[in-house]
């Protein structure tokens, strides 16, 4: 099975003088994901957890919504010539009682950290498909105190990314601020589905009382993941995109970007934020 790290031989340039030395990589493979024995969508992804990113993805496509609904998840042997398992292939078996969505079969798509659909369509298609509508969540209220505490969080648990520097992140909190998982990955994309199929192998969906926080900026796929396991509350260190913002708005996400240090920007939302009363004016 794949590695999540790998050695590779590089010359070392210090103040112009030259050495050479092992150096430690984030392994980066293709992973296929079939559906019912039928190929649905390839993904570049770091091995590990690769059960939990199918299920994840499929919970953002609109296939799985809880635990009931996946029957089993195995590894295809004779994907290569030989017939050997590479480990780089999955099948997604769900329960005869779950409806397919024709689209989804017709996809074959190559995901990367850009994909996702774009325009108005793509809004219309999340906020219709969502099974838990996260405007409808109980509420959540934060202060600007422990969201502004996550990051380090977030970074002092990067396990991998100590060894590579070639990770991205992303974790879910408590409303308390309570690190409840964290997984890494090439793709920022990928981190999340590994916790969305995690929490759905767990039966723990809809994930309406936790916080995700990614490492980087926050896409429009990012948040439509979000929307689509029910979490009301998405934070990143990076900037948000303007699909992003609007997919927020129009569903009712709590959306914070650039959240560095005290500060950060709330793009929408607002209203599960916590401030302090404004200071009375003399």
């Amino acid at each position: 099975m794949g590695r999540v790290t790998e050695r590779r031989k590089v010359l070392r340039i210090r103040d112009g003088a030259g050495s050479s030395r092992p150096d430690t990589l984030v392994a980066e493979e293709p992973l296929e994901i079939r559906l019912n024995g039928k190929p649905l969508a390839i993904t570049m992804r770091t091995p590990g957890d690769d059960f939990a990113l199918a299920a994840g993805f499929l919970v953002s496509e609109g296939v799985l919504g809880g635990q009931r609904d996946l029957r089993n998840i195995v590894y295809c042997a004779g994907a290569t010539a030989d017939g050997s398992n590479t480990y780089n292939v999955v099948d997604v078996q769900t329960a005869p009682d779950v409806v397919i969505p024709d689209i989804t079969l017709e996809r074959n798509v190559y995901t990367t950290s850009s994909c996702g659909l774009c325009g108005k369509a793509s809004l219309d298609a999340v906020r219709t498909t969502a099974r838990w509508p996260v405007a409808d969540t109980p509420p959540v209220r934060l202060t600007p105190e422990l969201l502004a505490s996550l990051p380090d969080r977030l970074r002092a648990a990067q396990r991998v990314f100590d060894r590579t520097g070639g990770l991205h992140a992303a974790a879910l909190f408590s409303e308390e601020g309570e690190l409840l998982d964290v997984r890494e990955d090439v793709g920022r994309h990928n981190a999340v589905d590994k916790l969305v199929g995690r929490a759905l192998q767990n039966g723990e969906l809809p994930l309406s009382r936790v916080i995700l926080l990614v490492s980087g900026r926050a896409s429009f796929e990012l948040a439509q993941k979000a929307v689509m396991a029910g979490i009301p509350v998405l934070a990143a260190v990076s900037a948000p995109s303007s699909l992003a913002v609007d997919l927020a708005a129009e569903t009712g996400l709590t959306l914070v970007g650039f959240l560095r240090g005290s500060s950060m920007n709330v793009y929408a939302g607002e209203d599960r934020i916590a401030l302090r009363a404004a200071a009375a004016q003399g």
